[in-house]
C-alpha cells in the first residue's frame, strides 16, 4: 500500500524522502509549541480559501491533528516544509502545540517537497503553480526538465503553465479567482495586455468557451493582416502541425518560392527544450 502511495506522487518526492527516512517518522514525531511555528515565506500556494480552513479548523477541534506537519530548525523557531493549512487550522482553534516532524534538508529540498506537495494534492491554482515553478527555476539554477522531474509532470506541461506568467496582472487575477480559466488565459498570450484586459472583460461577460476565445483572437489577427495575401491552406496546416509538436507559436513565411519558419520562445529553458526537440541523432 506504501509503495504505490509513493510511485503516485512522483518522482521527486521519491529522491527526496528515502524509505528509511520515511520509516523513522513515527519515533521522530515532537510536540511544538504552535507560536515557535513559522510559515514558510517560499510556500507555493499564496492563498487559503477561507471556508475550507473554517472546515478545516472545526474539523480539529472535533478529532485533533490526524496527520504531523513537516518543519525544520530555523533559529530558534520551525519553519514548515509541508503542512501550512494545518498549521493555520490549529491557530486557529487556539491549540498550543502541534505534532510535527523535525528534518534536517536544505532550503533546495524543502521548497521542493512543498511544491510537490501542493500540486499533488491540485490545492494550487494555475498562477501560483507557474509562480512556484519559476521560483524554483530562478532560485536554485534548475532547468524545466528537473522541474517536471519533481513533480512528475511532463516538460510540456510546465512549459504552458510557465507561460501564463507573461499574462496581464488583471488576466492572471480572474484566473485565481477562478472567474475565467487557464485555457482562457493561454489563448489570450499573443494579445497585447490592454486587448487581454478586455477579451477577459468580454469572457466573463458573455460566458465565452476556450474555443470561441480561440477564433476571436485568431479573427482579430486576420483582421489586423488583411493586406497580406491569405497564407496557402497547406502552410496554415504546416504551422498548426508544428505548433503542436514544438508547444510553441509556429509562423512561416513564404514569398514565390522561398520564405522562413519563426518559432517562439519564451526564455533560454524553452529555446533548449526546442532545440532538444531539432536535434537530429547521428
Amino acid at each position: 500500500m506504501a509503495a504505490a502511495k509513493r510511485k503516485a506522487l512522483g518522482r521527486g518526492l521519491s529522491a527526496l524522502i528515502p524509505e528509511d527516512l520515511e520509516k523513522e517518522d513515527n519515533q521522530r514525531i515532537e510536540e511544538i509549541d504552535t507560536n515557535l511555528i513559522c510559515p514558510n515565506p517560499n510556500q507555493p500556494r499564496k492563498i487559503f480559501e477561507q471556508d475550507k480552513l473554517d472546515e478545516l479548523t472545526e474539523s480539529i477541534k472535533k478529532y485533533g491533528i490526524i496527520q504531523p506537519i513537516i518543519v525544520r530548525k530555523d533559529g530558534d523557531f520551525y519553519a514548515i516544509i509541508a503542512g501550512e493549512r494545518r498549521w493555520r487550522a490549529c491557530k486557529n482553534a487556539d491549540i498550543k502545540s502541534i505534532p510535527c516532524i523535525v528534518r534536517d534538508i536544505e532550503n533546495k529540498n524543502a521548497s521542493e517537497i512543498a511544491l510537490i506537495e501542493n500540486i499533488q494534492r491540485e490545492d494550487l491554482n494555475p498562477i501560483d503553480e507557474a509562480n512556484a515553478y519559476e521560483f524554483v527555476m530562478q532560485h536554485y539554477g534548475i532547468t524545466q526538465e528537473e522541474v517536471s522531474n519533481i513533480v512528475g509532470k511532463s516538460r510540456v506541461y510546465v512549459t504552458n503553465i510557465m507561460r501564463l506568467s507573461k499574462l496581464d496582472e488583471y488576466v492572471k487575477n480572474k484566473i485565481v479567482s477562478n472567474e475565467i480559466s487557464a485555457g482562457h488565459g493561454r489563448a489570450m498570450l499573443s494579445l497585447s495586455p490592454d486587448k487581454q484586459v478586455a477579451m477577459t472583460d468580454k469572457i466573463i461577460k458573455d460566458n465565452l468557451s476556450v474555443r470561441e476565445v480561440e477564433n476571436l483572437v485568431r479573427n482579430s489577427k486576420k483582421t489586423r493582416r488583411k493586406v497580406y495575401p491569405e497564407k496557402d491552406k497547406y502552410i496554415v496546416y504546416v504551422e498548426e502541425m508544428l505548433t503542436e509538436r514544438f508547444s510553441s507559436k509556429v509562423n512561416i513565411k513564404k514569398a514565390k518560392n522561398k520564405g522562413k519558419i519563426e518559432i517562439e520562445y519564451i526564455n533560454n529553458d524553452d529555446l533548449n527544450r526546442i532545440l532538444d526537440l531539432l536535434k537530429i541523432e547521428e
